[in-house]
């Protein structure tokens, strides 16, 4: 994790930006050098769903409150979840918000005066990790961040990358399995719905529901209950039914990044988000299956599959750090 030690501030680096990560549950801010040191940090609850005018005024109350320490900040910049209209910083749809067609870069720079970008929150990561956690010195990388859902952004040519509206890019909703489980957007056998946070849990719970004396039914308390914390849980106590399901999850985890990088061949593949705490547990399956699927495995040097290195705060340092690099 970065913070206001790990580099020494001169010159270009001491230029400042504030970051905004919204979520669904909070709102992190942060006062981000342009070498991406995080300087000061605030923290708002996200406004109940559906009421647009309150999460922008809790934006703002961040925002001012970084701004009344740090006066000298020049850019902001938000990274939210859902499909972000790029330049023009419209969130057209969020999926754990009930605003639509919201225009949130106008109102964030009309009632801040600040230059302001907003993108999504998984490009936004991806840029922080290219430049300075994981995939840093790589011009081309691919991010995935694997957790409830899977987000995901690339940096290409040494740009981010968001296709010709700004919502490209999502891996999440790649179709790995046709005839997989049904996602939340529409179709079938997407690689959120085969390698998630939420897939592991599903899995769980159809495990326990078919052996409910078995070691994950009693570790939960119920079939019912079983979440993919508690897979993990009895994985790291070596249950043989967990470490099957981190196989399977992980084995469609690695088909979504061979694809990946046939299309795209990045030199690394950086996986991120909550899951990653897992470590070989998700990752170990999921290499294996991604070198056993990339085209051309045997005539190629594969880039390698890393875990990310900027946690929760890589969103927020992306954010701030584009806007600063947008406004010059």
């Amino acid at each position: 994790m970065l913070t206001a030690g790990t580099a020494a501030a001169s010159g270009e680096a001491t230029r400042l930006g504030i970051g905004l990560d919204v979520g669904g549950t909070k709102i992190a801010g942060g006062v981000v050098a342009a070498d991406g040191r995080i300087l000061d940090r605030a923290l708002l609850p996200t406004p109940e769903a559906g009421d647009e005018a309150a999460t922008v005024a809790a934006m703002r109350r961040v925002v001012d409150d970084l701004r009344a320490r740090h006066p000298g900040v020049e850019a902001l910049g938000v990274g939210a979840a859902g499909l972000v209209e790029w330049p023009a910083g419209r969130i057209v749809w969020a999926p754990h918000n009930a605003y639509r067609e919201l225009p949130l870069r106008r109102l964030l720079s009309e009632s801040t005066g600040l230059p302001t970008v907003v993108d999504n929150d998984a490009k936004a990561a991806a840029w922080a990790e290219a430049r300075f956690g994981a995939g840093a010195g790589a011009d081309d990388m691919i991010l995935l961040t694997v957790g409830t859902g899977i987000g995901g952004g690339f940096v290409l040519g040494g740009e981010a990358y968001r296709g010709s509206t700004g919502l490209g890019g999502e891996v999440g909703h790649m179709i790995v399995d046709p005839q997989g489980n049904p996602c939340d957007c529409g179709n079938n056998g997407c690689l959120e719905t085969m390698a998630s946070g939420s897939a592991l849990g599903r899995m769980g719970r159809e495990a326990a529901l078919a052996d409910p004396a078995g070691g994950l039914a009693s570790l939960a308390g119920g079939p019912e209950r079983v979440t993919g914390v508690t897979v993990f849980e009895a994985a790291l106590q070596d249950d043989p039914v967990a470490i099957e399901l981190f196989e399977r999850v992980g084995f469609w985890l690695g088909v979504g990044v061979a694809s990946l990088v046939t299309m795209l061949d990045p030199q690394v593949v950086v996986i991120g988000g909550g899951l990653v705490a897992t470590g070989e547990l998700l990752l170990g399956p999921a290499r294996e299956s991604y070198q056993r699927y990339v085209f051309a495995h045997a005539h190629r040097t594969l880039p390698a599959v890393v875990p990310a290195q900027l946690g929760p705060d890589a969103g927020m340092v992306g954010a701030a750090t584009l806007a600063l690099r947008a406004g010059g």
